[in-house]
């Protein structure tokens, strides 16, 4: 009988369904499969107590602050900034493009929306400038998932929500990793720059530093606002989020302002993120609930141990299912899916969790560039006209150093660590 549900998933999903419905179908089957049928009373309490937690009222309000920021002019001046800093190098356009992901990085927290804005903007300056469809589209795919990994990050409040774990820990455990990725691909960007002879902007087209570092300092504010106030105590990080949102309609007053239709669009756009994501956790916890009532975590935990899989061994392996996971699976839901079965045995082998949610939220961004079904990639396509196909190829150099830098991450954990254990947010090694 249980074999059926599987085959039942494959036909709700055929059929056009949201993920969200195929996995709460999905699981009632389920239930009902393994004669667990008198449990289903319950499960409203279940799926309530996995999203009554304070820290998912974050997860609206940044999203609300970054559509009100990207909305908001505010992509022109971190551009004018990064093309100031950087635009004069060798290859200075790529520079650009990952360096005004970095900046966006601490304003929208999302990967989808960083490659929607600059694919509008830098990739058709980077055409004028004699770089190709493919490379443009490439750099701008690659470099979006730094925004996931900076703080504010809706995967990471996701996760932190999903395994009770810090959110402030994870934020500022995500800074020096999301740096880390930007130079690894500055590096390849220099690489490709020397190899096929790309230009630098002249000292003319360049916009002067001062005036614009003045120009983008509103823009530059939100992300202090929100990682210094939550550092010094002042906030948590759901009243950051809160404040973020104020901080943001004031800073794009500063720029091109925010038309009443501009701002009810980001409004909408707003309740549909977290509409969706809330529902994938609703999915995700029938499915968590008979999980638990069957034991699978335990079974997993005892596999393991049969197999004799060490920390070392087991974190590559789920490492190696992320990944994979990650490349047919929208980012939350392999979260909600893996991470409730996956995780806890790590955090058995002695795994730090703050560690752990860095490189887990890590390898699935990299599915975000990762074919047959990356986010990002579809999105970069799309808005650019560039074959898709042409667009995977493009990108592979960028995905296998961004894999070299998670492994990096998984070897070195102090990476993700050092910043938490100097504000003293986590405990000393």
């Amino acid at each position: 009988m249980i074999a059926l549900v599987p085959v039942a998933a494959v036909v709700f999903l055929a059929s056009g369904l949201a993920i969200a419905y195929v996995i709460g179908g999905s699981a009632v089957l389920a239930f009902l499969a393994v004669e667990k049928g008198r449990y289903l009373a319950i499960l409203p309490q279940q799926i309530f107590s996995k999203i009554d937690v304070f820290a998912l009222m974050a997860m609206p309000l940044f999203i609300l602050a970054g559509e009100i920021m990207n909305r908001g002019g505010v992509t022109r001046a971190l551009i004018d900034l990064s093309m100031a800093l950087v635009g004069r190098l060798r290859g200075g356009l790529g520079h650009v493009n990952i360096m005004t992901s970095v900046f966006f990085a601490g304003i929208s927290g999302s990967a989808v929306a960083d490659a929607a804005a600059l694919s509008n903007t830098l990739v058709p300056a980077m055409r004028e400038r004699g770089y190709s469809d493919t490379y443009a589209s490439a750099i701008t795919a690659a470099s979006s998932i730094i925004g996931p990994i900076v703080p504010p990050s809706i995967i990471l409040i996701f996760y932190g929500a999903l395994m009770q774990t810090s959110v402030t820990a994870l934020f500022l455990a995500g800074i020096l990793p999301g740096l880390l990725l930007a130079c690894a691909l500055f590096a390849v960007n220099a690489f490709f720059a020397w190899k096929d002879n790309h230009p630098r902007m002249e000292a003319h087209e360049a916009p002067p530093l001062g005036r614009t570092v003045l120009r983008s300092a509103p823009a530059l504010l939100l992300p202090l606002i929100i990682v210094g106030g939550i550092v010094l105590g002042w906030m948590t990080p759901t009243e950051a989020a809160a404040v973020a949102v104020f901080v943001a309609l004031a800073a794009t007053r500063a720029y091109d302002g925010l038309s009443f239709p501009e701002l009810a669009a980001g409004l909408r756009r707003t309740v549909t993120l977290s509409g969706s994501i809330f529902m994938i956790i609703t999915a995700v916890a029938a499915l968590g609930y008979l999980g638990a009532l069957e034991r699978l975590p335990q079974a997993i935990s005892s596999g393991v141990t049969e197999l004799g899989l060490g920390p070392v061994e087991y974190m590559l392996l789920i490492n190696v299912l992320f990944i994979l996971a990650g490349m047919v699976l929208d980012v939350p839901v392999a979260l909600a899916l893996l991470v409730p079965l996956l995780a806890p045995v790590a955090l058995e082998q002695g795994a730090d969790p703050v560690h752990l949610g860095i490189v887990l939220c890590f390898n699935l961004c990299i599915g975000l560039v990762s074919p047959p079904l990356g986010g990002c990639l579809l999105v970069v396509a799309a808005v650019t006209k560039t074959s898709y196909w042409r667009l995977a190829r493009a990108v592979l150099p960028f995905v296998l150093v961004e894999i070299v830098v998670l492994g990096v991450l998984i070897a070195v954990p102090e990476i993700s660590l050092a910043i938490p254990r100097a504000f003293g947010v986590i405990g000393g090694g």
